[in-house]
């Protein structure tokens, strides 16, 4: 992508801003940790991938400031602001997990060594999301060579990561390599990742793509328009189950209905080997005014009640094999995951 998600430049975190997409491309230049954490929780950067590299980002910018006397209390505070972001995406806090073991490991160096090293280590989980998008793509166009129609939910695109994309990665290997598709996209309500972010993507991409709503993906399966669906996620529980945009739990039951595979796309560090199933995943509710309003103009009517959640779980029996960086996951989940992961 010749657009950046977020990238490190001279000590501060720059982000694209995506909820001015797709009519403005504005960066934002972050200098503490208390910003980065507001534009986690705001969504100017999201998508799992892409929240643990900015929260990685986040710890080594608010850190460089920090007082040698409150060094440690300072890193605290660091990791649990980031930590209260958004809950459902493991990333986040794989991410965070990764800083700290960077933290306790270079402490007794002194504060200049311990900053240096997060410095290092999150530009470092920057790098290896790109490689393992790319990486994961690959498996994903051989999976899915033979798929014409591909319907798509949310942005799993180089958006929703350092670079690349997962769902997207494996449509931009699959064009890579020469193969003709195209893709339907799910405009994603209530906040329009679908229609704003990852038809722009594919638009960008020259990559064939057709935009329809969301209650429109049963009557396109019916009409036997769709031979695969493919969509990213923000949690794999260690039994299979899949957390990802509200929304994908409906689209694997009709694909279950009509016969159509269902893949899910994703790094392995979104895999939660520690989380049982998909009931034990937190599901973040957002502002009601993101389902009230659309771009800050009501559509409902004043004081309704109003339920928004973000994610939804897929149970893993209606999942017909799970990409990763590392390959492709089959059933039965349980033990392949672990194993998957171990290796």
């Amino acid at each position: 992508m010749a657009v950046k998600t977020i990238e490190w430049k001279n000590d501060r975190v720059v982000m694209l801003d995506q909820r001015l997409l797709p009519h403005k491309e504005v960066y934002r230049v972050y200098r503490d940790y208390q910003r980065v954490a507001e534009a986690i929780r705001s969504m100017v950067i999201r998508g799992a991938p892409a929240i643990g590299v900015a929260a990685a980002m986040g710890v080594a910018v608010g850190m460089l400031k920090a007082p040698a006397k409150t060094f440690d209390r300072e890193f605290e505070r660091v990791i649990s602001a980031l930590a209260k972001t958004r809950p459902t995406a493991v990333n986040l806090f794989w991410a965070l997990e990764r800083m700290r073991n960077v933290y306790t490991e270079n402490r007794g160096r002194g504060v200049e060594a311990v900053q240096r090293a997060l410095r290092e280590e999150a530009q470092k989980i920057f790098q290896e999301d790109i490689a393992a998008n790319k990486q994961l793509g690959k498996f994903g166009a051989v999976l899915l060579r033979n798929a014409k129609r591909i319907m798509t939910h949310c942005n799993a695109g180089a958006l929703a990561t350092a670079g690349y994309g997962t769902a997207l990665g494996v449509l931009r290997a699959l064009k890579e390599s020469g193969k003709q598709f195209e893709v339907l996209v799910n405009e994603t309500r209530p906040f329009l990742q679908g229609a704003r972010l990852t038809a722009w993507e594919l638009k960008k991409e020259k990559i064939p793509a057709t935009l329809i709503t969301d209650n429109m993906a049963g009557y396109m399966m019916q009409k036997g328009k769709v031979d695969a669906v493919l969509v990213g996620c923000d949690r794999v529980a260690a039994n299979g189950d899949v957390a990802n945009k509200i929304g994908t739990y409906t689209l694997a039951v009709l694909a279950q209905r009509h016969g159509i595979c269902f893949y899910v796309a994703g790094p392995t560090s979104s895999i939660d080997i520690n989380c049982r199933s998909g009931d034990d995943i937190p599901i973040e509710q957002r502002d009601p005014k993101e389902v009230s309003h659309i771009f800050g103009k009501p559509v409902a009517p004043k004081g309704i009640s109003i339920c928004n959640p973000a994610f939804d779980v897929t149970a893993q029996e209606l999942i017909t094999a799970i990409i990763t960086e590392k390959g492709v996951i089959h059933p039965p989940y349980l033990q392949n995951i672990r194993n998957h992961v171990s290796h």
